[in-house]
């Protein structure tokens, strides 16, 4: 079995803003409140190969892992995934924008399958993502739409 989320939310913000906040990874630590830092490894043309460190959990483990993100500008659309696996067999996220009458659709779909031996089976990092992809997307709304009054 294998898990999929899907989870989006409209930012009352023009679609430019959305998407270069959203893809400003260095800037990531401030618009996610999940990540403690965010290292660029790499850039070559739009792909970006980078590492993620969350902030510590309730048991004080710190999960970091490197992903790789090719953002397709013309078409609003970024690929990515992630390179070092961690606890998922793989982990392939899209973001997907659209420009609306109310601003930016922003929907992200996550496909990832667990390992045997990872601390959660593949529904229960489903019920993870999804009680935390809201909470960072409203993150994200906030932040770029108080942007979006300062521009």
């Amino acid at each position: 079995m294998a898990g999929h989320t899907e989870n989006e939310i409209t930012i009352a913000a023009p679609v430019d803003l959305v998407w270069d906040m959203t893809n400003d990874l260095e800037r990531w630590p401030q618009l996610f409140s999940e990540y403690a830092s965010c290292e660029v490894l790499s850039r070559e043309g739009d792909t970006v190969t980078f590492r993620l460190t969350m902030h510590p959990d309730e048991n004080g483990k710190v999960w970091s892992w490197v992903s790789e993100r090719v953002a397709d500008r013309e078409k609003l659309v970024v690929r990515a995934r992630r390179v070092e696996t961690g606890p998922f067999e793989y982990m392939n996220i899209v973001w997907e924008y659209e420009e609306t009458p109310a601003g930016t659709r922003m929907h992200w779909t996550q496909d990832f399958a667990m390992k045997p031996d990872a601390p959660v089976d593949d529904v229960g990092m489903t019920e993870i993502i999804n009680r935390n992809s809201p909470i960072q997307m409203a993150l994200i709304r906030d932040r770029v739409e108080a942007a979006c009054t300062t521009h």
